[in-house]
């Protein structure tokens, strides 16, 4: 093909939007995404390791309450920093992983954060006093934060448009898988065994990203290594595309990383869609899902459910199922379209939830607020309130929605 004949991919004169629209098609009707999947898998073992470090302190803090060894026994102040300590790490690395991405790329990033990932769970079960325990709860959480940082960067990259939204949604999802499979082996295992399993992922994730291609994006338009960046596509597309051309237009596109300026935020196209990105992060964050999933088998078990540990997994397993159907349809239905109704089943089940036990009689508990009210429900559903089904459900729709 002559220079001539490739110009349109390189700007001057571009097709027109049919035109591309006929490129793209044909583009990835050649495209072969076994190796996407593959890598894929591999990188997403970072946010399963990252579902087992939240899921973790639910069933290991019951045990850790009742240790027979008393430098290890928790009381309840203990006990709440043993699980919330691990945001601070997270906060912490998800620093430090933007410091990383750009300078070791995707690909190394992510084999170093399985360090932490294994260095704080070995912490953990060779600990000697609860300092030790707050140590390597800090350490996962270190490498929770660069894992939540760097994967959806890494799958985005590599990812073409056809697939994008579907295998981006399973960085959530495998979160949620890890959750409820801290919550289903915490009903086996004691918290010392529990802590060498939670391990395993992140070994798997340094073993497979070993194989893995670093992305073509960051091998062009960071490190100008082009030759590199065709051998990746051609590990993700397939034999049958022409990598050069998308290797073009990622060049073609290159002025569109150049950094932001503080001035540029006046132009209302970029700071609408950072002021909506950084609400929707923290409204998500202060809905108190996240102290569900650290303290579950605790809040059950001061709701005085008769199996707590079955009780945490039931609600993993809730999380592990909308957040799949959420994935299946995100490319056909829009994510605009659930965020919203994301929003509105989980602030319709909240407003239930309050109406419910606004009706019921309050019962004096010191405990904190999620105990107190997880401890009325208990009590309408032994006593046989007749409405105690509308508080289960809306409990139930809260995590759906979540």
């Amino acid at each position: 093909m002559s220079s001539d004949e490739s110009r349109p991919l390189l700007g001057e004169i571009q097709p027109q939007p049919d035109e591309r629209s006929l490129q793209s098609e044909n583009y990835l009707s050649q495209v072969q995404n076994q190796g996407l999947y593959l890598a894929t898998f591999a990188s997403v073992l970072g946010p399963l390791s990252f579902g087992f470090v939240l899921g973790y302190s639910s069933p290991a803090i019951p045990s850790l309450k009742q240790s027979s060894r008393p430098e290890l026994r928790l009381d309840d102040s203990q006990a709440s920093w043993f699980g919330s300590v691990v945001t601070l790490g997270a906060a912490a690395g998800g620093i430090l992983g933007g410091f990383l991405v750009e300078r070791t790329g995707r690909k190394l990033t992510l084999m170093l954060c399985a360090v932490p990932f294994v260095f704080g769970f070995t912490v953990i079960l060779s600990a000697q006093n609860a300092w030790m325990l707050y140590l390597g709860r800090v350490l996962t959480g270190v490498a929770s934060g660069i894992t939540s940082l760097v994967v959806p960067i890494y799958i985005s990259e590599i990812a073409h448009s056809g697939v994008r939204g579907m295998l981006g949604s399973c960085v959530q999802l495998m979160v949620v898988i890890g959750i409820l499979g801290a919550y289903t082996a915490g009903l086996v295992l004691e918290w010392r065994w529990l802590a060498v399993l939670c391990s395993i992922p992140p070994c798997l994730l340094l073993g497979s990203m070993a194989f893995m291609p670093e992305t073509p994006r960051f091998l062009l338009l960071r490190q100008k290594r082009e030759h590199e960046a065709v051998a990746a596509l051609r590990f993700l597309r397939g034999p049958l595309v022409e990598h050069q051309r998308e290797c073009l237009e990622l060049q073609a596109h290159a002025g569109e990383q150049e950094a932001l300026s503080l001035a540029e935020f006046k132009n209302p196209s970029i700071y609408k869609p950072f002021c909506i990105g950084v609400s929707m992060m923290f409204f998500q964050q202060v809905s108190g899902i996240n102290a569900i999933m650290f303290y579950a088998e605790t809040i059950f078990e001061e709701a005085k459910f008769k199996s707590s540990g079955a009780a945490s997994v039931i609600v993993g397993s809730i999380q592990v199922f909308f957040t799949a159907v959420a994935a299946l349809l995100i490319d056909k239905t829009g994510r605009k379209v659930l965020l919203v109704l994301s929003g509105l089943i989980m602030a319709a089940s909240a407003a239930i939830f309050g109406m419910y036990f606004k009706m019921t009689p309050p019962i004096p508990n010191n405990s904190s607020q999620v105990l107190f009210l997880n401890s009325q429900l208990s009590l309408a559903v032994t006593e046989g309130h007749s409405l105690a089904w509308l508080a289960v459900l809306s409990l139930g729709l809260f995590i759906a929605g979540e």
